[in-house]
């Protein structure tokens, strides 16, 4: 058994070989980032900026506490008052889906009474981000982000 000699040729091809490799998956990677990145969420942030602070002061002034859950298919939402009482939104809409891609948004038709509201939906397992809009009766909006874990 003859072992061979290791050349700057062997070494070269190699390194080459690496580096392509890695110069690959960040391209493929790069790729998929930029595909499912769902875009901006403000058009000009300084103005959006302006408007935070009164919005905020607003929407605490409310004192609305939104619970969510799922289970069963079935999403569930409720509006209640910090002291227990029962909130009653004008309106509300929520947008649920990942925290990484847009592709599977939705929004849900909800049906309830009483600051109580449920909807049909079927999520996969794992980490999903809902975003709620609704309007009080003053036509004060409230907006707030909730989490979701949905077991398997």
């Amino acid at each position: 058994m003859t072992d061979k000699p290791l050349t700057g040729r062997t070494v070269l091809i190699i390194t080459v070989s690496a580096f392509s490799v890695i110069i690959g998956v960040n391209l493929v990677m790069a790729f998929l980032a930029v595909d499912t990145f769902p875009g901006l969420e403000v058009k000009t942030s300084y103005v959006a900026s302006q408007e935070f602070d009164p919005r905020r002061d607003a929407q605490e002034g409310l004192g609305w506490v939104v619970d969510s859950g799922y289970a069963e298919g079935e999403l569930m939402l409720n509006f209640r008052q910090a002291n227990g009482g029962t909130v009653v939104p004008r309106d509300f809409t929520v947008l649920i889906g990942r925290t990484t891609e847009a592709r599977d948004d939705i929004r849900p038709e909800f049906t309830g009474y009483a600051g109580r509201y449920t909807a049909p939906v079927t999520l996969g397992r794992g980490k999903w981000m809902m975003l709620l809009e609704a309007t009080a009766e003053d036509g004060t909006p409230f907006r707030q982000r909730l989490d979701l874990f949905v077991k398997g």
